[in-house]
């Protein structure tokens, strides 16, 4: 038996960023605190309640994917900096502002919007920087560690924050989140990350966001965490987004109360953590999110049904473990799915989706809870997340993950001399000599590599049989460039050089396959 991977909190950098973004996470959890109380005193409307939750993740709906674009092309250290000290700033003016008494719904929602934007650039960042950190087999507890950390925040960031506004008012909060995000600030500004110069030129930043929406259209592991996580987090948003009107209006808090209901939250969270590493040592993870999705189900539906502060507590500590069973399954299967090359753009999909879902489903759930009540919002909630739960038939989650460090085993292209990096578009052919009576099977070996090469920049790919040589097939597939077939052999994982040895095989001969590269006339 192998030895356990080392513990990521071994490392000291990953060790002072995660207790620096535990304290930055309890400053966030102080203002969603505030900036929900002071929108029920400012507006009693659910719709408006629910918007200001909308308006913390509608940032990351709209900025995700640029901002995991930026994170694979910029270097990761400064953007997560000029993030960071964007979200001072905007925490900073909001105190100043709401002291002052001028802070308003429309303000309240635009600064909270303007302060979650600097977030929505610097979460694909965050996420990417932790195969950086910690070796790979140490990634799954450092993504647990990190919702962990998350989750500690969430159960402490609530009572305090609470406790804060009954105490001072909410620009009191406002100011400490301000201050929370310097530890972060400091940390990165003493990280030296190793610089590797890249052998080819960067990508441009809409190559970028085209390579990173192909390469999901491309990557079926990634596809399921991504479909699983649209049907979870549409549902699994009403309790969140209702909870500050279920506290004051049905249940009669004040915000301490409000903030200890969301403490309960973060100790099911915790709790759920700690059992997480045992749970998956005997369960899949396909039927951990399964389990996770139903729990949640059935907690929403007791919040339904709570008429008191210990029923709503129990209802909340039940929904933490099962949130932090979902959230740390998804975010452990999209960081395993990726390649390193695209790791960014696609955790920042994951991102866009559970945020966008988030979202979409706090506006819906505020109309519903308008229209038909709150608990009758919650019920319906709770059964469309049970009926959600089916979808782990048809988009599993992994229970293995592919070796996707790259191969580097493509030779390099035999040229007759130098060719400009912009030349295009590219023709590259591979000839095949099979047994005739084996094409068809040939064929149903070589339908990976399409997906692989349309993965990786191919516009166009076919396969074709000579029919004056039965037997000789043709693979071709087009690509815009030739910086971009470079950029091909820079991102074939060992994944892929197993899918392409399988097809390999049916070729006779002492000789490999034929390889010729065809360019566009100058």
């Amino acid at each position: 038996m192998s030895p356990p991977p080392a513990s990521p909190l071994a490392s000291p950098l990953f060790r002072a960023l995660w207790l620096a973004t535990i304290v930055s996470n309890i400053g966030t959890w102080m203002h969603d605190i505030g900036a929900s109380w002071l929108m029920t005193s400012l507006s009693p409307s659910p719709l408006m309640v629910a918007l200001v939750q909308s308006a913390t993740t509608l940032p990351i709906f709209l900025f995700a994917l640029p901002g995991g674009a930026l994170a694979d092309i910029v270097d990761r250290r400064r953007l997560l900096v000029a993030a960071q000290l964007w979200s001072l700033a905007v925490a900073a003016l909001l105190a100043g502002l709401t002291l002052t008494g001028v802070t308003g719904p429309g303000l309240l929602l635009a600064l909270t919007f303007a302060l979650s934007c600097g977030s929505a650039l610097s979460a694909p960042a965050f996420q990417a920087t932790v195969p950086e950190l910690v070796p790979p087999a140490s990634i799954p507890q450092a993504v647990a560690l990190n919702s962990l950390g998350v989750n500690i925040a969430r159960a402490i960031g609530p009572a305090l924050g609470g406790l804060i506004v009954a105490l001072s008012g909410p620009a009191a909060v406002f100011a400490l989140n301000a201050v929370s995000v310097l530890g972060i600030v400091a940390v990165l500004l003493r990280w030296r990350r190793q610089k590797n110069p890249p052998a080819l030129p960067a990508e441009h930043f809409i190559g970028a966001l085209r390579s990173g929406l192909r390469y999901a259209l491309r990557a079926p592991d990634l596809q399921a965490v991504l479909v699983r996580s649209l049907g979870f987090f549409l549902f699994a948003s009403a309790p969140w987004s209702l909870l500050p009107l279920i506290a004051r209006r049905d249940l009669g808090l004040g915000a301490g109360g409000y903030g200890g209901l969301l403490a309960f939250v973060g100790l099911g969270a915790v709790a759920g953590a700690i059992a997480l590493p045992r749970i998956r040592r005997r369960l899949s993870a396909n039927v951990v999110t399964v389990a996770a999705t139903l729990m949640f189900a059935a907690m929403t539906a007791l919040l339904a049904a709570a008429h008191s502060f210990a029923a709503a507590a129990a209802a909340l500590l039940g929904a933490g473990i099962g949130w932090i069973a979902m959230m740390s399954s998804l975010n452990a299967a999209a960081q395993l799915a990726t390649a390193p090359w695209v790791k960014a753009r696609a955790l920042a999909l994951y991102l866009l989706v559970f945020q966008g879902s988030m979202t979409a489903g706090a506006a819906f759930w505020g109309w519903v809870a308008s229209q038909a009540g709150i608990p009758t919002a919650l019920l319906c909630a709770a059964a469309a997340l049970g009926a959600a739960s089916i979808l782990a038939r048809r988009f599993a989650i992994p229970a293995a993950t592919a070796d996707l460090a790259p191969s580097l085993h493509w030779p390099s292209p035999e040229t007759g001399g130098e060719i400009e990096s912009d030349r295009g578009p590219v023709m590259v052919t591979i000839e095949y000599r099979v047994e005739p009576a084996r094409a068809a099977a040939f064929a149903r070996a070589m339908a990976p590599l399409q997906r692989i090469r349309r993965r990786d920049g191919a516009l166009a790919w076919g396969l074709y049989e000579d029919a004056s040589a039965p037997g000789t097939i043709i693979e071709y597939f087009i690509v815009e460039s030739w910086l971009e077939h470079l950029r091909q052999h820079a991102r074939v994982t060992n994944a892929d050089r197993a899918e392409q040895d399988l097809a390999g095989a049916f070729h006779l001969g002492p000789e490999p396959p034929l390889v010729r590269h065809w360019i566009a006339p100058a």
